[in-house]
């Protein structure tokens, strides 16, 4: 089936105008109809010349063109992997990194090991998911700076996953596929993982700018298996995919602009994430003070460059303010405790997660203050701390 999805896919992403040159040819033919027409005097030598290097300047002009557009269309061809390629590696064993901490949760039927920054917004996004189904997993501190504990990884970035399998330990990176991949799987257990992960291959293309683009498909959709679940509709389930983009294509650029917005908020935002993620406990003292220092002064300057970058107020609390109240009149106009209903949905742990890496920082005490968010966000951490998903499965 994903074969036949892909072989679709490729179709889609190649085709291009047919008979390109052709219409440059005839391009050329009438703008050499139009400028013989324009006189009608016996053309002198001199004239003459002018005119075939007009005539020769319009057609290279209009060949030069076709052939950019060409060029152009060309480059964003879809380079589709192989099959059995552009999927979740499999170690035999598991990384020999020292493990921070374990979480226990009333599930333990999945081996997992985290691998985050104890405050980025897309690992506080899957720690919120984890929590809220009442996964047990093991956490490994990753140092911002030097990232030594990923040197096993070809991908850099986290979140990155680790979950124990048939065949060894297998690797999943980004908070939005990882969440896609463990809901549907919690769906149906019998399926195995190594299986649900075939519904989100990784492929790469050429994009406008000439360089190799990678994209994960379906990173948003849940895999229902057979129909759609009771209690959901698939309305409801469009909208919840859309405002999952949300919280990672908006309200996550929300967040270094005003957590970062002067050199003494990026100091005291990272001595919280200094005691949130335990640093004195996984890094040497002179690594903790580093991290602090280097870290503070390149985000500050990181968050002036994002503020013009994403079109922020000149009070970029404000634009936290305006992306809140979008999610809150959304909740208002639904009517309900959750976007999900009575209990959260994945719209819901997202938002929360993302906001929650945020919590012990200035920037959300102006957030409460200035915003209805507090309720909706004390519920979901209720929610979430009491394995609400776990308890409802």
């Amino acid at each position: 089936m994903m074969t036949g999805v892909l072989r679709i896919f490729r179709f889609s992403l190649v085709q291009r105008p047919t008979n390109l040159f052709d219409s440059t040819k005839n391009v050329g033919r009438n703008v050499s109809k139009r400028l013989l027409s324009e006189t009608t005097a016996s053309p002198t030598p001199k004239s003459s010349r002018m005119r075939v290097l007009i005539l020769a300047g319009a057609v290279g002009g209009s060949i030069g063109a076709a052939y950019t557009f060409y060029k152009r269309e060309g480059l964003k061809k879809a380079i589709l992997n192989p099959d059995g390629e552009g999927l979740p590696v499999i170690w035999k064993e598991l990384p020999k990194v020292r493990i921070s901490r374990e979480v226990a949760g009333p599930d333990r039927s999945l081996d997992i090991t985290l691998f985050q920054y104890p405050t980025c917004p897309f690992c506080c996004k899957v720690r919120a998911f984890l929590d809220f189904h009442g996964l047990s997993y093991k956490v490994v501190e990753v140092n911002p700076i030097r990232k030594t504990e990923l040197k096993w990884s070809e991908y850099r970035k986290v979140p990155i996953l680790v979950v124990k399998v048939d065949d060894g330990y297998i690797q999943l990176n980004d908070s939005s596929v990882i969440i896609s991949i463990l809901q549907s799987y919690l769906l149906d257990p019998d399926y195995k993982l190594t299986n649900v992960v075939k519904f989100y291959p990784n492929i790469a293309f050429m994009g406008d700018d000439g360089n190799i683009k990678k994209e994960v498909l379906n990173k948003y959709h849940v895999m229902y298996h057979t129909s759609v679940p009771e209690g959901h509709t698939k309305d409801g389930i469009t909208e919840e995919r859309n405002w999952r983009k949300w919280a990672d294509n908006n309200l996550v650029h929300m967040l270094s602009p005003n957590v970062y917005r002067t050199r003494s908020e990026a100091v005291e935002s990272f001595e919280w994430f200094s005691k949130v993620g335990e640093w004195d406990k996984n890094f040497s003292p002179w690594e903790v003070s580093s991290i602090i220092q280097i870290g503070s002064g390149v985000m500050w300057m990181l968050g002036k460059r994002l503020q013009k970058k994403y079109n922020l107020k000149q009070d970029v609390r404000l634009s936290l303010y305006d992306s809140c109240n979008n999610w809150l009149k959304l909740l208002k106009t639904r009517g309900t405790q959750f976007h999900g209903g009575s209990k959260p949905d994945l719209a819901d742990l997202a938002v929360y997660g993302v906001l929650s890496s945020i919590e012990g920082c200035e920037a959300f005490a102006d957030l409460r203050k200035n915003t209805k968010i507090s309720g909706w966000y004390e519920s979901m951490k209720a929610s979430v701390r009491r394995h609400d998903g776990f308890l409802t499965r």
